[in-house]
């Protein structure tokens, strides 16, 4: 675990941008019931913060020797992390529409692209991993080379897993499941009733729901 890891889940779990209730969990957009939910928005609230997300953005391409011509934000909230990290880095900067516009030039793709661009793609939070995905075949379509998404964090789905894996994209977040588990223990955050409970939902997170009484509503 890096130093970014540690600082960034210090901050989100402060804040509430990061909140773990496995007695009363959250009902996700999907229907699911879920005892985590993630508002990497309230980390915009603070410059310390936003430099923080783009400082340990900026170590992981470090880290990893990831070489690109440009920065791509997935819309709408991977915007703001890839400006910051743009800014930091004084890279070229283009966002992608979950879709094309209905109007004008019909662009998914906005900003200055060019045929055979490596575009590093930042998105805010991987859960199923679909929506990076779709930023990246759009940035393809448009003639892009993406081979790798950073994220703030994932969960660590094995199904966002082998959507990236199939789509030939390496997935790089700054904060991961298994990570955020230990410091929220560390600081007392949660249990260890709790840390158990949380692993078991992150191995089937979709049937977790249903084994403790909170079915999914559609």
């Amino acid at each position: 675990m890096n130093k970014f890891a540690e600082q960034i889940a210090a901050a989100a779990l402060k804040i509430g941008a990061i909140q773990l209730q496995p007695d009363e969990p959250f009902r996700w957009a999907s229907g699911y019931y879920m005892p985590i939910y993630n508002d990497n928005r309230l980390l915009l609230s603070e410059a310390k913060h936003r430099r923080l997300v783009a400082e340990g953005m900026q170590s992981i391409i470090r880290e990893h020797n990831l070489k690109y011509d440009v920065i791509a934000g997935t819309a709408t909230a991977g915007i703001a992390p890839a400006t910051s990290l743009a800014d930091l880095e004084e890279s070229p900067l283009i966002y992608v529409r979950p879709k094309p516009k209905d109007h004008g030039k019909q662009n998914q793709v906005e900003g200055k692209l060019t045929r055979g661009a490596r575009a590093l793609l930042i998105e805010d939070v991987v859960s199923t991993g679909g929506s990076s995905i779709k930023a990246a075949l759009a940035l393809r379509t448009e003639g892009a080379v993406v081979e790798n998404c950073l994220c703030i964090f994932t969960y660590g789905f094995t199904a966002s897993q082998e959507l990236f894996e199939k789509n030939n994209c390496s997935i790089l977040p700054l904060l991961d499941f298994p990570s955020l588990l230990e410091i929220a223990h560390k600081s007392g955050k949660i249990s260890s009733e709790n840390v158990e409970d949380l692993k078991h939902w992150a191995a089937a997170p979709f049937e977790w729901g249903n084994s403790r009484g909170f079915p999914a509503e559609n």
